[in-house]
Formats: C-alpha cells, sequence, structure tokens
C-alpha cells in the first residue's frame, strides 16, 4: 500500500531523532527533503540510503503532481524539512492535501517542533496559544500586527536573526513597550539561549547583543 510519511528531524541536536523515524526512512522507497545536503548529513549519520529527492518551497507546486503518480502506483514516500515537523512554517501541505483528495493514507509521526520547548519553557501562558510563523516581510505586516495586538491568546513567531531588532521594535510600537516577551535562540543546540522580559528590555538586550540562530519569539496577549 502507497503511503506518505511526514517525518520530524532534529532541530539541532542530532539525538533527539526517534528510533521511529530512523525505521520509516529506512524503510520507504524515496525521501522528499528541503535540501538535500543538509538532510544528507542526517540520513548518513543514522546510516539511512533510500534515495532522496529535493522537495522545496520553489518547487513543490511542480513536483506534487508527479508525486502523487508515484504513490498511485505504490511507492512509500517520506517527507524531511531541514529541521523540525514538515508543513510547519516548511513544505507539505500542498503534497498532504493533494494525498487527501486522492485518498492517499497520510501517517505524521511526532518528534521535533521548534515552537513547542520554546513555548513550554517561556513561562508565559500556554493553556491557550496561536501559532503564527513569521510575520509577512513587507505587504500586510502593519496589518497583521494591529490586528495582532488585540489577540488575547499567547503569540508564537518565527523570526530570523537579521530581522529581529525590526520585530521586537513593531513589537513595542504595536503591542506596547511592557508587554512580556520572549526570544528562545539556538533550541537543543550549545548555545541555546532564552530571554526574557518586557519587549524594550528584549530589543535593549539584542541591540547590544546582536542576535545569530534560529529563533522564537513568544508574546503575552493582551490583558
Amino acid at each position: 500500500m502507497s503511503k506518505l510519511y511526514l517525518v520530524p528531524t532534529p532541530i539541532g541536536n542530532l539525538k533527539d531523532m526517534t528510533f521511529r523515524a530512523v525505521e520509516v526512512l529506512k524503510s520507504v522507497d524515496l525521501i522528499l527533503a528541503e535540501d538535500t545536503r543538509t538532510s544528507g548529513k542526517l540520513l548518513k549519520h543514522y546510516e539511512i540510503s533510500s534515495p532522496l529527492q529535493s522537495h522545496h518551497m520553489h518547487n513543490e507546486h511542480k513536483t506534487v503532481e508527479g508525486l502523487i503518480n508515484k504513490l498511485k502506483i505504490g511507492i512509500t514516500i517520506a517527507l524531511i524539512s531541514d529541521a523540525g515537523t514538515p508543513a510547519i512554517s516548511d513544505p507539505g501541505f500542498l503534497l498532504s492535501r493533494a494525498c487527501i483528495e486522492n485518498n492517499i493514507e497520510i501517517e505524521c509521526l511526532p518528534g521535533a517542533t521548534a515552537f513547542v520547548p520554546a513555548l513550554v519553557n517561556s513561562g508565559l501562558p500556554n493553556d491557550k496559544f496561536v501559532f503564527e510563523g513569521f510575520l509577512p516581510v513587507k505587504k500586510g505586516r502593519q496589518t497583521r500586527l494591529q490586528f495582532l495586538a488585540e489577540e488575547t491568546r499567547t503569540m508564537i513567531f518565527y523570526e530570523s536573526p537579521h530581522k529581529l531588532l525590526k520585530t521586537l521594535k513593531h513589537f513595542c510600537e504595536y503591542f506596547g513597550e511592557d508587554r512580556q516577551v520572549t526570544v528562545s535562540r539556538e533550541l537543543t543546540k550549545l548555545y541555546e539561549e532564552t530571554i526574557r522580559g518586557t519587549a524594550q528590555e528584549v530589543l535593549d538586550h539584542y541591540t547590544k547583543k546582536p542576535p545569530k540562530g534560529e529563533i522564537v519569539i513568544v508574546v503575552t496577549g493582551k490583558k
């Protein structure tokens, strides 16, 4: 039976790969990866030799039909991203939707996702939260921030290091300088850190100490 597996990969620490994930990746006929060079290192580490094919945001619209045809003839496929769970701010949604439309079975394995440890580690309310991913870069950014200024649930954002200061300045402007914020950086890696404080305090910290690495921001909702 053909099947699409959605397989999470470590967000930094290779030890966070699950036994089941390794087992599935060794068993499938084809592995789809965002960056075959990045994923190639992970697969080599775990002695996984299944064929590897590129599948990323720039080609996924073109490759979905061909992949569905492969699945229809009985080929089993696993989809991985460079880090974390596929389709969470990464490719995966289009292929999953196409599988559902074509009655092809999907199985998603549990595993690493950056925003979960960032949220739990933040110390901010986590009984109700909203995942926003990356804010719009230009068009629609102001409108989105104005909308989120009224959000009462804890909010989670992904951000790149070179845009962090801009985003924190916008949080001060739209949410208020006293809004509680945490920035988790390099989760599961050697230099992992979480900085907590008001939006202004966290902005001041990273103004003096430019950030590096992958970043998750957690912000309290409006009270």
